[in-house]
């Protein structure tokens, strides 16, 4: 599987807590952009909406190639699960008040597939938190790293 683009912002700001993977409903233009890496996932959500799920702010580059159609760099695209997943993340967002966090956009079979998280927001002590405990175990992988020489 090979990533495409992640979503570095999302593991910073939120507590991920199921992962999904969803297809995407785009048109060849879009393909074609996505193959060349002009793809971005920083600011993208996903919301439920009447029983389907829709990503947006997803910004997809036009493909300059193309020769009359060109689509909408953000316009919302209809992601691919099944009814029983879509029921999961509906009841996450609306009781829990979680949100739909994309994560990374990959291929897989020659297909476009996104990885799609619930996550809460975090604090800002959360994230001082994470920071704190990342240097920790950087150094205690230093120490054994230096005490196996």
């Amino acid at each position: 599987m090979n990533d495409i683009a992640t979503n570095r912002k999302a593991k910073r700001d939120y507590h991920i807590s199921d992962k999904y993977e969803a297809g995407l409903e785009l048109l060849g233009t879009e393909v074609k952009s996505i193959r060349l890496g002009r793809v971005n996932l920083s600011e993208a959500f996903a919301r439920v909406d009447k029983g389907q799920v829709w990503l947006h702010n997803c910004d997809i580059r036009p493909y300059e190639q193309a020769s009359h159609e060109f689509h909408a760099p953000l316009r919302h695209r209809r992601l691919l699960l099944h009814k029983r997943e879509i029921r999961r993340l509906a009841a996450a967002t609306e009781l829990q008040g979680m949100t739909i966090v994309p994560l990374r956009l990959y291929w897989k079979n020659r297909r476009v597939k996104l990885e799609i998280g619930v996550g809460k927001g975090k604090d800002q002590r959360d994230k001082r938190q994470d920071l704190k405990e990342k240097a920790h175990k950087r150094e205690v992988d230093r120490e054994i790293a230096r005490f196996n020489r």
